[in-house]
């Protein structure tokens, strides 16, 4: 029989494979397939089962890929934004998005510990910000429901991304409790230290999976290219009607982003954090 799958965890040479069934198994990798592209946590492959055993025949087209950690096929990356302890930064937000935007990743900005400040902060002049600009916001208080932020998660492939403090497990113990002993059960499992494994595993939460891996281990952008991060930011999109096919949208004429930005359409915010983000990157 010939089933389709998803990878949702790799431990030595066998790869844990949630069937379209229902079914959890454990595949090899067939010899035809081990001269081809390693299997990784998120690939979509092709597994046959053969008697008792089960073989990944074939590795589905992959649309995206994170290194770090090796996870492919990401669907939403929540980045984690806390408003205060530790307070909140634009350009750090901005950084996050940038990388996701550049990994084919779509960002979802989840803002915590909204309950240890007032109405009146100047985080929500932010919040409206990016609102107003497309992004998917959800607002997290201590007490509140979690109802929106379990939303976003069915059928999805997830990581979390965010500085150290902001509430990424506080978050994900309150989605499920078990989290963190499943975490320490599988780290125990290959014997090393919970910060320091390689393997990657996809935990089953709100009817979708969420990594166990942070989603960027850096926001370093030296090795990326000026010319794609010009193209692929959201807030661009709609108005890349430019002279030049090759305009970053810093000083050339006739730019439709730098236009867009006089006339209220994209956020001055995101494009003066786009600038400086430009500014760290090298020529491509």
């Amino acid at each position: 029989m010939i089933y389709q799958g998803k990878i949702i965890r790799t431990s030595s040479k066998l790869y844990q494979v949630y069937l379209e069934d229902g079914r959890l198994v454990e595949a090899f990798a067939m010899g035809k397939l081990r001269l081809g592209k390693t299997p990784l946590v998120g690939d979509h492959v092709i597994v046959e089962e053969m008697g008792d055993k089960f073989g990944i025949q074939e590795i589905l087209e992959r649309f995206n890929r994170l290194y770090r950690p090796n996870i492919v096929n990401v669907d939403q990356v929540f980045i984690v934004i806390s408003c205060v302890e530790p307070d909140f930064h634009s350009l750090l937000c901005d950084k996050m998005i940038f990388k996701a935007n550049l990994a084919n990743i779509h960002p979802i900005l989840v803002f915590t510990k909204l309950d240890l400040i007032p109405k009146d902060h100047y985080v929500y002049r932010f919040i409206e910000d990016y609102q107003h600009s497309g992004y998917d916001v959800v607002l997290v208080e201590k007490e509140g429901s979690i109802n929106d932020f379990k939303s976003y998660l069915k059928k999805k492939i997830s990581v979390l991304s965010g500085n150290s403090g902001v509430g990424k497990s506080t978050l994900l113990n309150r989605l499920d409790s078990d989290l963190m002993l499943k975490t320490q059960k599988i780290s125990k499992a290959l014997g090393r230290g919970k910060h320091t494994t390689t393997n990657t595993t996809l935990f089953e939460i709100g009817e979708g999976y969420v990594a166990d891996t942070p989603g960027f281990s850096t926001l370093s952008f030296e090795n990326d290219s000026k010319r794609k991060l010009s193209i692929v930011v959201l807030d661009f999109k709609a108005y890349q009607s430019c002279k030049f096919n090759d305009c970053l949208h810093v000083s050339e004429p006739q730019c439709g982003i730098k236009d867009a930005v006089k006339q209220g359409l994209i956020s001055e915010i995101r494009y003066n954090n786009y600038l400086k983000v430009l500014d760290e990157m090298k020529e491509d």
